[in-house]
């Protein structure tokens, strides 16, 4: 039997990486510090399951997460990996 990847359940949205530019494009919009991000922890189910489909994931590491929404269409969060 596979083992369960959390990412596909219905209910979890879209998590991806941001890349080193887009981490730098996404601070200086908001003109904010990672540390005043929401984070996230490297022991998160969906943190694990990306980094087992895209490599290690590092603290410091931004993830834009993207929901569906009733009102909006979508709606995106940013989060702040951090130790844990």
């Amino acid at each position: 039997m596979g083992r369960f990847n959390v990412l596909n359940h219905a209910l979890v949205p879209e998590h991806k990486v941001l890349k080193e530019k887009e981490k730098e494009e996404l601070l200086a919009k908001y003109k904010i510090t990672p540390d005043q991000l929401p984070k996230i922890r490297l022991s998160d189910p969906c943190i694990i399951a990306i980094s087992e489909k895209e490599g290690p994931i590092k603290p410091g590491q931004i993830i834009k997460i993207i929901r569906n929404s009733e009102t909006a269409g979508e709606s995106v969060a940013y989060r702040l990996v951090i130790e844990g």
